[in-house]
């Protein structure tokens, strides 16, 4: 693997018994690059996730993973029972590798810092995501994986959840690999999107796949058009190290050639 690849996958396989959930799927996830998942319900995204995270052998294909791989986890949702008092402090201390110092620097880059001795049961929807995302935060990740990092969460929180999801990548120069379902909000918020549907029916950026045939006849949507408001158009890339540098017109990647989707 080049030295920005975290994980490299190469026609993965993952089947349940004669249910093939996940087929022929190669991507790479670098640093400093957001990757987005997105599809339909079934999809075998959340089974693609749990193979990068190591959690589920693969039937076939390969997962390389660059050595002593720090990643981060934020799971969709997290059920606490509401007769247990806990407070976020408390919270993130049952992640017992890190210091009152490591929690209270997580807590601040996602703007949670007035948190700390807040019950977690008295959070807004938005403000539990956070302390989720700064959890996540104090495995100091090379890889920061997210599963629906705004659900629950109103639009204006939305956007800005991925607005410092977009901010951390360049604190941490960390990759992130997110599931989401927020469509045109996405595509204002990840560098290079793959859309699944048991295989990867289209990838590329966020403006290409929104265009894609696959994506409108997964999706319903009419066109381009409709995501014109949030698509963006990338002047710059990250190094290795995180840092901003020039895009190279060489840089440019297209979309990948694409099967139709499962009905």
């Amino acid at each position: 693997m080049s030295p920005q690849q975290l994980i490299s996958i190469t026609d993965l396989q993952i089947s349940f018994g004669e249910n093939t959930v996940v087929s022929d799927v190669s991507m790479t996830l670098n640093r400093g690059e957001i990757t987005t998942l997105i599809g339909p319900n079934g999809a075998g995204k959340t089974t693609l996730v749990k193979a990068v995270l190591g959690l589920l052998e693969p039937s076939g294909g390969e997962i390389t993973r660059t050595d002593a791989l720090r990643i981060g986890y934020m799971p969709q949702k997290l059920h606490i029972d509401a007769t247990f008092p806990l407070t976020v402090e408390r919270f993130l201390k049952t992640a017992a590798f890190a210091s009152q110092s490591d929690r209270e620097q997580a807590l601040q880059a996602v703007g949670a810092n007035t948190l700390l001795k807040q019950s977690v049961h008295s959070l807004s929807g938005g403000e539990m995501q956070r302390v989720l995302l700064a959890r996540a935060l104090l495995r100091k990740p090379e890889l920061l994986v997210l599963d629906e990092p705004a659900q629950g969460v109103d639009i204006n929180g939305q956007v800005e959840l991925y607005n410092l999801i977009a901010r951390i990548r360049d604190q941490y120069g960390c990759a992130v690999l997110m599931i989401s379902h927020d469509l045109h909000l996405v595509m204002a918020a990840t560098d290079q999107v793959i859309c699944l549907n048991r295989h990867i029916c289209c990838s590329g950026r966020p403006e290409q796949v929104s265009n894609h045939p696959s994506y409108k006849e997964l999706f319903g949507v009419p066109g381009a058009e409709n995501l014109a408001l949030y698509s963006h158009h990338h002047n710059h890339q990250h190094n290795e190290h995180g840092d901003i540098v020039p895009l190279e017109s060489s840089d440019q990647p297209g979309t990948d050639d694409c099967c139709g989707g499962h009905r």
